[in-house]
Formats: C-alpha cells, sequence, structure tokens
C-alpha cells in the first residue's frame, strides 16, 4: 500500500520545540517533493514548508515559521522531518504531509500525482 504517514504531534508548552516525522512506505519518498500543510479549526488548509525531491536542495517557508521551523529529508530512512522550535499557540493545528512528484522550486503548490497523510495533532497551549 502506497501511503506517507506523519507522527510527532504533541500538546507542547509556548516555546516548547517538537519534531515531525513523515514515513513514506510502498514507494520511494527520495522521488518526490514532499511538503508540510496545517489547518486549524475554522481556517483553510496552508502551507508550511515544503522540500525538493533528491537532494532536498531547495524548500520553501511561510512567513509565519521561517527562523523557527525546519524541513529536512533522510533519504534512507525514506522521512522527512519537520524541526518545529519556539512554537507558538496560532501554531496549534493539524499537520498533514504530502509527497508530490511535480514539484515547482522554491514553493509549496502540490501538483502531479500525490499522496496525503491523515495528520497529527499540534497543540501548542500553557
Amino acid at each position: 500500500q502506497l501511503q506517507v504517514v506523519e507522527s510527532g504531534g504533541a500538546l507542547v508548552q509556548p516555546g516548547g520545540s517538537l519534531r515531525l516525522s513523515c514515513a513514506a512506505s510502498g514507494f520511494i519518498l527520495n522521488y518526490y517533493a514532499v511538503g508540510w500543510f496545517r489547518q486549524a479549526p475554522g481556517k483553510e488548509r496552508e502551507g508550511v514548508s515544503c522540500i525538493s525531491p533528491s537532494d532536498g536542495s531547495t524548500y520553501y517557508y511561510a512567513d509565519s515559521v521561517k527562523g523557527r521551523f525546519t524541513i529536512s529529508r533522510d533519504n534512507a530512512k525514506n522521512t522527512v522531518y519537520l524541526q518545529m522550535n519556539s512554537l507558538k499557540p496560532e501554531d496549534t493545528a493539524v499537520y498533514y504531509c504530502v509527497a508530490y512528484d511535480t514539484y515547482t522550486s522554491g514553493t509549496c503548490i502540490v501538483r502531479g500525482y500525490d499522496f496525503w497523510g491523515q495528520g497529527t495533532q499540534v497543540t501548542v497551549s500553557s
């Protein structure tokens, strides 16, 4: 079965850190761009960060997370990570991972064949 599965979501205090993982099964994630999107209650889904296929040499970050979040890929583990530091209450959302085969450099525009995960909840609250 071809799928991506997110993990790592949790309840964390403001200023804390989390690392989300997006693990692929049934296909080689190296060949795909990977993005992290999030959706808060009552809001539209937004692109948080996306990374290019293969060496991950190009990426995109939303302005709201620049300097706090870092996306990376470990092709040996068929996994992409989102390191989230200095978390704020407004980062609270369900975070989704997507793997897609048509990448536009420096953007989070998802095109072509894609696989979406089921999401992982991140809650930032004291």
